[in-house]
């Protein structure tokens, strides 16, 4: 055993490593070595230039909004990245750093074998000083029975590395701690993206080996109690801190294990956070008040990632106190503030059955018009659960809210349609439309523009059958200086505006009152 793991086991301050403690790896290094520089494209692969030019996509003055988050192994931030490697279609790829060869190596076999019990692997520790000391208490040993000789660099290196795989996330471990990231994507072993401000940026983190991907992937099910294997390729679900986590695996997943993980703000947004972000106006705001007060049935339409639940969450936040609410979603989000709330969320099968213990939105829903809601709330409506929604709104349950994945709110009322027809009960287009224009009033369309920011782009309200078609009318349309035709750009920059038409159930918010100002609907007086 070396001077310096000595040094570590005893306690003593670390010494600069002589030429006498080399690591004995020679063959193996060599030959893994040679393997990574045929990967990267032997002499022409990229290596550090002082005079390499930035990333296409990283703008001078971004880099001094990067977070200065300090990262732990073999990790860099998103915008110091160095000898990019530019495609032909223009994209830049930051250059990867990886861990020496040798460090691979004893990761790799040094993983199971740090493991006493696989029950460690049941919760996150990587924060736990008792819990990262027992690890490197046996790394020390083990590397003392395999007579390994590190330098300092290389021991931190892999004493890092094997924290962050057996009690964190693997190599996505600082961005998963850095609240800076929303969003972290994994692509296989060799491309891992991070969503920084509403942008998504390639970062230079790397995994080992496809091995080592699926390693981290079970770390993440397993404290969740979830199966990830070839027969159930694919696992939903929600982290302790309320992040969701998607993950799947082989042979569902061509280019290797995926693992997205959406997080969510540690503080709840409230609507000034909204209005501060520029999502809407305090005049739209109050607006949303009064419909969600006066008991408006409210669709929030938006893409993937366009900012839906954080808009519903804030939407349920008017929601009256004395009210009962009740909550059903897929993988719990929502973030309510009031006390009279009960959160539902879906249950998979049991594992080794098919559906034994499986509770689906629909069945929730169901169930909750048993439970006396006042208000219904749907994190989202993807199947059949949708009629179910639609007939409590029209007996009796008004002022409920969910969301639709849609592009626009004429898209929402076709999605609405589809998802009743997976209901199974074979009605007519006719009805269901009929049932949709009776049972919802407004839809709010959300979406995330080319600049990053996320706002309402539409405010529809739905005003009844004119013939078999479902009539809308824009409240309010997001539209970048100069625009005047209908619709909107996602180029970012513009305003929303009034469109100059007074809904239908304006009337209705006095009965709860409220009295706006007719200057909130007139064409072109107030741009928010």
């Amino acid at each position: 055993m070396g001077s310096f793991l000595k040094r570590v086991q005893q306690g003593e301050p670390p010494k600069k490593p002589n030429n006498t403690e080399e690591t004995d790896f020679s063959d193996i290094e060599a030959e893994l070595e040679a393997d990574l520089d045929a990967r990267l494209g032997g002499n022409n692969a990229p290596k550090k230039s002082a005079s390499a030019p930035p990333p296409a996509d990283t703008k001078p003055e971004e880099k001094a909004d990067a977070p200065a988050t300090t990262y732990t192994g073999a990790v860099k931030p998103i915008g110091s990245l160095d000898a990019p490697k530019k495609l032909d279609t223009g994209y830049v790829v930051p250059a990867k750093r990886r861990v020496s060869a040798t460090v691979k190596k004893l990761r790799k076999q040094l993983r199971p074998k740090l493991l006493a019990f696989p029950e460690e692997m049941d919760e996150w520790k990587r924060n736990d000083p008792e819990k990262q000391k027992i690890v490197v208490d046996r790394l020390v040993e083990i590397l003392k029975k395999m007579n390994v000789n590190l330098s300092k660099a290389e021991f931190e290196e892999l004493k890092e590395g094997l924290l962050n795989d057996l009690l964190g996330f693997g190599a996505i471990e600082p961005l998963v701690q850095d609240r800076s990231y929303s969003e972290i994507m994994v692509n296989g072993g060799e491309v891992v993206f991070a969503e920084y401000k509403g942008k998504l940026r390639e970062t230079d983190i790397v995994f080992d080996d496809e091995e080592h991907v699926q390693w981290t992937a079970q770390r993440i099910v397993r404290p969740l109690m979830r199966t990830l294997n070839r027969s159930n390729p694919m696992v939903d679900a929600r982290l302790p801190d309320g992040s969701r986590v998607h993950i799947v695996t082989q042979p569902s997943a061509l280019c290797g294990t995926t693992i997205t993980i959406r997080k969510f703000p540690e503080k709840r947004l409230t609507v000034d956070d909204l209005i501060k972000f520029g999502s809407f106006s305090e005049e739209v705001a109050k607006f949303f008040e009064a419909c969600v007060v006066s008991r408006l049935n409210i669709v929030v339409s938006g893409g993937t990632g366009s900012g839906k639940t954080t808009l519903l969450n804030v939407l349920s936040s008017f929601i009256p106190e004395d009210e009962r609410i009740i909550t059903v979603e897929d993988s719990a989000e929502l973030n309510l503030a009031q006390r009279h709330v009960v959160r539902l969320e879906t249950a998979p099968p049991i594992p080794g059955t098919e559906e034994e213990g499986k509770l689906t939105i629909r069945d929730l829903v169901r169930g909750t018009l048993r439970m006396r809601p006042d208000r219904l709330v749907i994190g989202e409506c993807r199947a059949g659960e949708a009629l179910d929604m639609l007939q409590a709104m029209n007996t009796g349950h008004d002022g409920s809210l969910t969301t639709v994945h849609s592009n626009s709110p004429r898209d929402a009322i076709a999605r609405l349609e589809t998802l009743c027809m997976m209901a199974g009960m074979n009605l007519p287009v006719f009805v269901i439309r009929a049932q949709i224009a009776s049972a919802i009033h407004l839809i709010v369309q959300q979406s995330r523009l080319k600049d990053g920011s996320r706002k309402v782009v539409q405010v529809t309200e739905v005003q009844g059958m004119e013939g078999e078609s479902v009539v809308l009318q824009d409240i309010f349309v997001y539209r970048t200086e100069g625009q005047k035709e209908a619709g909107y750009s996602h180029e970012g920059g513009g305003t929303l505006q009034a469109t100059g038409f007074r809904p239908k159930f304006v009337d209705k918010f006095k009965q709860y009152g409220f009295n706006l100002p007719g200057r909130i609907f007139g064409a072109g007086q107030n741009k928010f």
